[in-house]
């Protein structure tokens, strides 16, 4: 494994990290087609023997089961020095006052529960899972410095917001002397390129580590369109994203298909390697729930696309409904 420094920041990572949000309890109510631990210890496993060292996870993720199974699993197969832990906070972990958002309060409360979760004494990079509408933006930059600073976590992170609102908070920081984003992980794939138009230029310019979620669709760039899985039938959320633009995505998971052929791989490694060839991109966010999942990925980071092939599998996009930065 070939390691990449993350942005702006001297810290190693794989170029494919391995997302948890796959991990956790069919029953809490988040997602029933997640892995219980006695499934998902394998898979996690499998990645750090194979070199990943970047693990991805967040409060909300089967309501913290996701995070304790991570952290059990790391405890037991990787060494704490080596790995880069993330997690997240925004989302309501229950219907009671205070139990989500980016406030000082919520996220002071937030970062000690992911870390009992995790058994972890910090976390490598702390992300905000929204924008939080609710709290000043001062409020909030502030409370992540402190955090930092507290030893509690190394760097901090955003997620799926608008561009303005990424700028914003990084002047905010700028202005009074606090730690500011080094990453920004957004929804981005060959499906859904809205992140090109401000957010990914902005990053490039600001040398922010990229770590798009979702780069392969949900698995709709990994199959044909017409094949279902469990997660296809039951994954409410992916449907949001992508069944109202289907006609319009047939054509781009065909030509993924094609030019897979033409390199003799499997489709999900022509979707990240489309990823991997954008100059912010530093790790995309792999949803990994099987051993193969890891192993179809990683070679992708050794494919390189001709520009030509790059924009047959980019021509037929065509301008989609802003999905994420909510």
């Amino acid at each position: 494994m070939e390691y990449v420094k993350f942005g702006n920041t001297g810290m190693d990572v794989s170029p494919i990290c391995l997302g948890a949000m796959g991990f956790g309890d069919p029953n809490s109510g988040f997602h029933e087609w997640v892995l219980k631990e006695d499934e998902s210890k394998p898979v996690i496993k499998k990645a750090v023997d194979l070199g990943i060292n970047f693990f991805d996870t967040a409060n909300i993720y089967s309501y913290g089961a996701s995070e304790q199974i991570l952290g059990k699993a790391l405890n037991e197969y990787a060494n704490r020095d080596e790995i880069v832990v993330a997690t997240k906070a925004y989302m309501k972990m229950k219907q009671a006052p205070n139990s989500g958002g980016l406030s000082r309060k919520a996220l002071f409360h937030q970062i000690d529960q992911s870390l009992d979760r995790l058994e972890m004494d910090y976390v490598d990079l702390y992300i905000t899972h929204r924008w939080d509408y609710n709290t000043p933006i001062e409020e909030t930059m502030e409370a992540l410095h402190d955090i930092v600073k507290s030893g509690k976590a190394r760097y901090i992170g955003a997620s799926a917001m608008y561009a303005w609102q990424f700028a914003k908070a990084q002047a905010v920081a700028e202005k009074n002397g606090w730690t500011k984003f080094v990453s920004m992980q957004n929804h981005l794939n060959l499906l859904y390129r809205e992140e090109e138009r401000e957010m990914l230029p902005l990053c490039e310019d600001q040398k922010i580590a990229v770590t798009p979620y979702s780069p392969l669709a949900s698995g709709r760039l990994t199959r044909d369109w017409s094949a279902q899985t469990k997660r296809f039938i039951t994954d409410t959320t992916a449907k949001s994203k992508y069944d109202q633009t289907e006609e319009q995505d047939k054509m781009i998971v065909e030509r993924v298909a094609e030019v897979a052929e033409t390199h003799g791989v499997k489709r999900a490694q022509i979707a990240l390697a489309w990823l991997l060839q954008k100059d912010p991109v530093v790790a995309p966010i792999i949803g990994a729930t099987k051993e193969s999942h890891l192993l179809a990925a990683i070679p992708a980071t050794n494919i390189v696309l001709t520009q030509e092939q790059i924009a047959y599998l980019e021509e037929p996009y065509m301008p989609h409904k802003v999905t994420g930065a909510i």
